[in-house]
């Protein structure tokens, strides 16, 4: 599994022209999934999005995590975040899960995620997507959980 987090002021979620997610403060989590991921991966990765320090105390030193801000959180699936551009102009996305497992992890990953911390929005799983946001910082990380 692999996630892209973006510590933001505020990030939503447009479909077919219509806001079907947003969020103020906290981290936008966009989410690769690919084949062998199992329910440990998944657990340890919304640990990781929700335990990550990335929120200034009040000496300015990062040190607070979305939850200890009282953060929110939107959840994303980004399939192309597993794309291989080493060779040739083309990405390849065989490392991707296949869209019904993909699907599957996602839906565990968010409900995961939203049973430790219910101030959790999401993005449509398969959708074309436009998704707008403010990146705080900016703050960006790429976790990557190794098989």
């Amino acid at each position: 599994m692999r996630t892209v987090i973006q510590r933001v002021s505020e990030a939503s979620v447009i479909v077919d022209g219509r806001t079907i997610a947003s969020i103020g403060r906290g981290i936008l989590v966009l989410a690769a999934f690919r084949t062998g991921d199992t329910a440990q991966d998944l657990d340890w990765m919304a640990r990781k999005c929700l335990d990550l320090r990335i929120f200034e105390d009040e000496a300015g030193k990062m040190n607070l995590s979305v939850m200890d801000t009282d953060g929110e959180v939107l959840v994303v699936s980004q399939f192309t975040l597993y794309g291989n551009c080493r060779k040739g102009r083309r990405p390849a996305y065989t490392d991707s899960a296949p869209g019904p497992e993909a699907l599957r992890l996602y839906r565990e990953f968010v409900d995961n995620i939203s049973s430790k911390w219910p101030k959790t929005a999401e993005g449509e799983f398969g959708a074309m997507m436009e998704v707008k946001l403010v990146n705080d910082g900016p703050v960006t990380l790429i976790v990557d959980r190794e098989m």
